[in-house]
C-alpha cells in the first residue's frame, strides 16, 4: 500500500482520466484535540466514492452525506467541524472535542486538473516541494515551487488566500535485516511512510515479508549512492554488521536525509565514530548529523521497543521536537 497522500493524488488523476469531476478537502487548522494534522486531504465523487481522511469518521460521513445532496457545487468552499457554537454544522461534534477548518475545492475533469495532480505526485515523490496558493473567493489555483521550511498550511486573511505546502512523503530507508529492522518496518509503514529495506544477503532476504514495504537486494550504500534521498528521507542502519551500517551511513551524510541514525550501544557508537572519521573520511560536521545511539531512551530491551524508540524519534525530528536523552543501548 502507498503512502495515503499518493493515494488520494493517483485518485485525482485516475477520476479526471474518467471523465468524472471529484471534490479535494484540506484541513486548514484545527483547534484543541483533533485526530488529523493541518494538510491532511480527502477526495471524494459525488457517488460517495473516496480516499483519505479528516477525522476517524464523523467527518467524512457527514460530509459525504451533504456532496450527495448536492452542496459545495461552487468552486471553493470552506466549512467548520466540530463548533458548538457555529453556524457551520451545529450536527457534528468530534468525539474528542477538537474542531476542523477544511477547505472544499471542486476539481471538473479536465487537462487541466491532470496536469496539476500529476505536479503533485511527482512533488510528492520528491522532485521538488510546491505551494499551492488557493485563491479562497474565485477558487483559482497556481503552483509556486518552494523552497521553505514553513508550515503545511498558511493564511494570509488580507488577501483572501490560502497556501498549501506539498512536499514528499516522508520515507525511512532501512540499511540491513535484523529483528528490529522488520519491526521497524511495520511501524513507519503504520505511521504512513514510505518504507524501503535494503540488504544484499540472500539468506536475510528470503525469511523478510512484511506487507506494503519495499525490498532491495542490494547494499544501503549503493541504493543510496545511485537514488539518493530527499529531505523527507530518515535513513535507519540497524544490523551491527560494519559493512552494511557504515557504508551506508557514510554515503547517507552526503544528502539531505533529515534523520540518520545508527544502532549500538555507547561504546559501540564512540568506535563507530571514531572509525568513520579517521577511515571513512566524515567531517566532524558529517559525524554530528548522525545519532548514535539511535533512539529515544525509553529502557527498550526487545526489537519490538527498540524498534519503537527509534521511530518515536525520528518522528520527533521530523516534527521539530527538541530531544530527551538518547537509547543508552
Amino acid at each position: 500500500m502507498q503512502p495515503l497522500d499518493i493515494q488520494v493524488v493517483e485518485h485525482a488523476i485516475r477520476w479526471s482520466k474518467a471523465s468524472e469531476d471529484f471534490w479535494l478537502c484540506t484541513v486548514l487548522s484545527t483547534f484543541g484535540s483533533s485526530p488529523r494534522a493541518p494538510g491532511s486531504w480527502l477526495i471524494a465523487k459525488a457517488d460517495g466514492d473516496h480516499c483519505g481522511s479528516l477525522s476517524g469518521g464523523c467527518v467524512e460521513e457527514d460530509f459525504l452525506s451533504r456532496l450527495s445532496e448536492g452542496e459545495f457545487r461552487g468552486p471553493v468552499n470552506r466549512i467548520r467541524y466540530g463548533a458548538s457554537d457555529g453556524p457551520d454544522n451545529p450536527r457534528v461534534s468530534l468525539p474528542c472535542g477538537g474542531v476542523l477548518d477544511v477547505l472544499v475545492e471542486h476539481w471538473p475533469a479536465n487537462e487541466q486538473t491532470i496536469e496539476h495532480f500529476l505536479a503533485l505526485k511527482q512533488a510528492l515523490g520528491g522532485a521538488g516541494a510546491l505551494v499551492r496558493d488557493v485563491c479562497l473567493e474565485s477558487g483559482y489555483v497556481e503552483l509556486i515551487p518552494d523552497h521553505s521550511l514553513g508550515s503545511k498550511v498558511e493564511e494570509v486573511a488580507e488577501q483572501q488566500r490560502v497556501r498549501l505546502r506539498v512536499g514528499p512523503v516522508s520515507r525511512l530507508l532501512i540499511a540491513g535485516l535484523s529483528p528490529v529492522s522488520t519491526v521497524c518496518a511495520s511501524f513507519a509503514h503504520s505511521l504512513g511512510f514510505e518504507v524501503i529495506v535494503c540488504d544484499p544477503r540472500p539468506e536475510e532476504v528470503r525469511h523478510f515479508n512484511v506487507p506494503g514495504v519495499t525490498l532491495r537486494q542490494e547494499l544501503p550504500s549503493v541504493w543510496i549512492a545511485r537514488e539518493g534521498c530527499h529531505r523527507a528521507t530518515a535513513v535507519v542502519a540497524l544490523t551491527h554488521d560494519p559493512k552494511i551500517d557504515d557504508t551506508a551511513l557514510i554515503e547517507a551524510v552526503k544528502t539531505e536525509a533529515f534523520y540518520i541514525g545508527v544502532m549500538g550501544s555507547q561504546r559501540t557508537s564512540e568506535k563507530r565514530r571514531e572509525r568513520l572519521l579517521r577511515i571513512g573520511g566524515l567531517t566532524k560536521a558529517q559525524a554530528d548529523r548522525i545519532h548514535m545511539p539511535i533512539g529515544l531512551n525509553i529502557g527498550s530491551k526487545t526489537p519490538a521497543e527498540i524498534a519503537l524508540s527509534v521511530m518515536a524519534d525520528v518522528v520527533r525530528v521530523r516534527e521539530g521536537v527538541t530531544a530527551p536523552a538518547l537509547h543508552p543501548a
